[in-house]
């Protein structure tokens, strides 16, 4: 249900518990509803499945209440225990520094809170938000960036996060459509009214295969289903839930 190997499970709630400003269970007074581990595998199957407090509720035997502060209570606390497994901006710059490198974005959608223009992608035809993926050519994840209003477009995004800097050194960098009028490699635009040339058929064909490990890239981190069915928590909590959830892909992918 979490989506993590009993070892994982064992590694993260023991990082989660020295977050702990006091222990889970105290010993003393009304016991908790759920075990640390079982408030774990709560709130990151939550964030692996997306399924709603009701349901949860019911696998556990407990009330949605006590779901929904299982959520709110360890979200934050994942976040903080798989921080260093999502690399920092300078990392991922030394890690493609003369490499060549795929850029993709994608959106996380999510409910259409109110301003809604700012969270509505044009693209996609519905509110989310904004987030850049660097691999390497064979779709190792090398960078995921924190989330932006889906307003924003891929180019305008590239630029407000540290994916425009971290590129900067690769020796080459295979992008989409949505970054033409960059530096990077990216199809050719059928011009208005006529159609692309043969070559030009290819040579897009050509782009499209060596993009293909990022497109799937994105579809594994999707395998995180906060990020591609629509997030129903408070808009606050958002921020804290997408980092904890990328936090959980990069351990998963890196543990051991």
């Amino acid at each position: 249900m979490s989506g993590l190997s009993d070892e994982q499970l064992d590694e993260l709630e023991s990082r989660v518990a020295e977050q702990l400003a006091t222990p889970w269970d105290k010993g003393k007074g009304r016991p908790r509803a759920l075990t640390l581990r079982e408030a774990i595998i709560v709130a990151a199957g939550y964030m692996r499945q997306n399924i709603i407090e009701e349901v949860w509720a019911e696998i556990f035997g407990t009330s949605q209440p006590v779901i929904s502060r299982a959520i709110t209570e360890l979200t934050p606390l994942i976040e903080e225990a798989t921080e260093a497994d999502r690399p920092a901006p300078e990392e991922a710059a030394t890690a493609v520094r003369g490499q060549s490198a795929l850029l993709d974005g994608f959106l996380a959608p999510c409910w259409s809170w109110k301003p809604i223009h700012l969270l509505h992608s044009g693209k996609h035809k519905r509110t989310g938000f904004n987030s850049q993926v660097i691999t390497y050519p064979n779709g190792d994840a090398v960078f995921i960036s924190d989330p932006l209003p889906g307003r924003i477009h891929d180019m305008g995004a590239l630029r407000k996060t540290p994916a425009e800097a971290i590129l900067a050194g690769a020796l080459s960098v295979i992008a989409d459509k949505g970054y033409q009028g960059s530096d990077y490699l990216t199809p050719v635009k059928r011009p208005a009214g006529g159609e692309l040339l043969d070559w030009q058929k290819k040579f897009n064909s050509r782009v499209a295969s060596l993009r293909a490990p990022v497109e799937r890239a994105v579809a594994h981190i999707k395998a995180w289903r906060i990020l591609h069915t629509d997030y129903r928590r408070p808009l606050h909590t958002y921020l804290s839930s997408f980092r904890a959830a990328i936090g959980l892909y990069f351990f998963k992918i890196t543990f051991g």
